[in-house]
């Protein structure tokens, strides 16, 4: 099964979910609604697609838009030798997205790492709290709109 074989399924099997599907950069990639992620995830990492892998997720913060986040997952086939881009917005006032902790369970830290930076929240995620920032950290430091040179409240070491 080709990359353009899986795209063309999953926009057949899932509708109007699938909103786009291309190949930019040699990757293929699908663009889908925020409420299809964790039923498309399923589906892609059971037979007969077998993507086994979750390589990487982040979030890109675009201000300017109202859907204000962008998820981006790369998943791996290890049988098929083939990478697929996940992309699914999410609004900028309450950026809430399923975790795909039920099917990869290497998203966990990674689900952390954009909560804690970007402060996207997932749904189902079983320990969502700060990574690397200390509790009482104000806001989320890769938002483009982070003040540069906020302060932050003194902390505590002893307890």
């Amino acid at each position: 099964m080709e990359a353009k074989d899986i795209l063309d399924g999953l926009a057949a099997r899932f509708g109007d979910d699938v909103l786009k599907t291309s190949a930019a950069f040699g990757d293929p990639t699908i663009v889908i609604r925020r409420e299809a992620l964790g039923r498309i995830a399923n589906e892609l990492r059971n037979p007969p697609h077998e993507f086994g892998m979750l390589l990487d997720l982040t979030c890109v913060d675009y201000p300017e838009r109202a859907e204000r986040f962008e998820m981006v997952y790369h998943l791996y086939s290890i049988q098929r030798k083939l990478r697929l881009r996940i992309k699914c917005a999410l609004d900028g006032a309450t950026p809430v997205v399923d975790s795909l902790t039920p099917y990869w369970k290497s998203a966990s830290w990674m689900e952390r790492e954009v909560f804690d930076m970007f402060g996207v929240r997932f749904e189902g995620h079983p320990d969502l709290r700060r990574l690397f920032m200390n509790e009482e950290f104000e806001g989320h430091p890769l938002r483009k709109d982070y003040p540069l040179r906020k302060r932050q409240p003194m902390i505590s070491l002893r307890k």
